[in-house]
């Protein structure tokens, strides 16, 4: 939502400000313009990019204009499942919980998680029920696991801050374009000239207008997304990384509340409450 407000902010204040100024608003309606520029982004972006990458700019874009899902919510709600976990893990024993560690979509301890922590979680379980990788081993996995997702989280966010410093470039390119049509015109009615050369800058304006009003902050706004979920699992590797240190389930979950945001963090007493059914 925010996104989108600031979006007409940006473009509303530009074109007003025009206005403002007695600009005519049918010299910036450029087609050929927008289409040089914009297609042009479009080919960079197939070029340099492969399938998963390009997959993961469109599921950005759609996160970009929605709000964002590592909330309070949500990590009381991962807490309180990583407190059944542990808690079914010390009364039963950790090997007693293989067939839920191995066959995770059948378990009743995991069906409902999401995949992505799912398999963050019982992958590192699974070491554990081995018996050979210490604490500090097991950790030293999960810190792998997570630089791995890191890296390729922030790929789609650096191929849109790619194009989008490239797009100032290619509003040179359709200037460049219309300079070289304007040549072609010379001798011809000063107003035909003019409307030439206006709309040859007008690829200019678009190009930075698009680089810094638009895609660059939409970039920004994906990386922040990523950095979110990155912090996210190193909630879970605090939890995961006390407890198999020997700290009681409710120990560890403190462990990962202290590591949650201020701004989203539950309260021991709420938490507490959500891990243990009171109401």
């Amino acid at each position: 939502m925010f996104a989108i407000v600031g979006i007409l902010v940006v473009f509303g204040a530009v074109v007003g400000g025009y206005l403002m100024e007695h600009g005519n608003i049918r010299v910036l309606l450029q087609p050929a313009e927008l289409i040089i520029i914009a297609g042009a982004g479009a080919g960079t972006i197939l070029i340099a990019n492969p399938p998963a990458v390009l997959k993961g700019i469109l599921a950005g874009c759609k996160a970009v204009f929605g709000g964002s899902r590592f909330g309070k919510a949500l990590y009381q709600d991962v807490l309180k499942q990583m407190y059944t976990v542990m808690q079914a893990a010390r009364k039963q024993g950790l090997n007693e919980l293989e067939n839920d560690i191995e066959n995770p979509d059948k378990s009743k301890l995991f069906a409902k998680w999401d995949h992505h922590l799912r398999d963050f979680v019982c992958d590192t379980l699974r070491m554990a029920m081995t018996g050979g990788p210490t604490p500090f081993e097991l950790d030293q996995m999960m810190e792998a696991d997570m630089e791995v997702h890191h890296h390729y989280a922030h790929q789609p966010v650096n191929a849109l801050n790619t194009v989008a410093d490239s797009l100032p470039g290619l509003g040179i390119v359709a200037a460049v374009l219309g300079v070289v049509i304007t040549m072609g015109a010379l001798g011809g009615p000063p107003e035909e000239i003019g409307h030439k050369v206006a709309a040859a800058l007008v690829g200019t304006f678009l190009g930075i207008l698009l680089c810094y009003g638009l895609l660059g902050p939409m970039a920004a706004k994906m990386g922040k997304a990523a950095e979110e979920e990155g912090h996210f699992y190193q909630v879970i590797r605090v939890v995961l990384g006390a407890f198999l240190k020997g700290s009681s389930p409710i120990t560890a979950i403190e462990f990962g509340r202290r590591s949650i945001p201020g701004n989203i963090r539950p309260s021991f007493q709420e938490l507490e409450k959500a891990c243990k059914g009171k109401t």
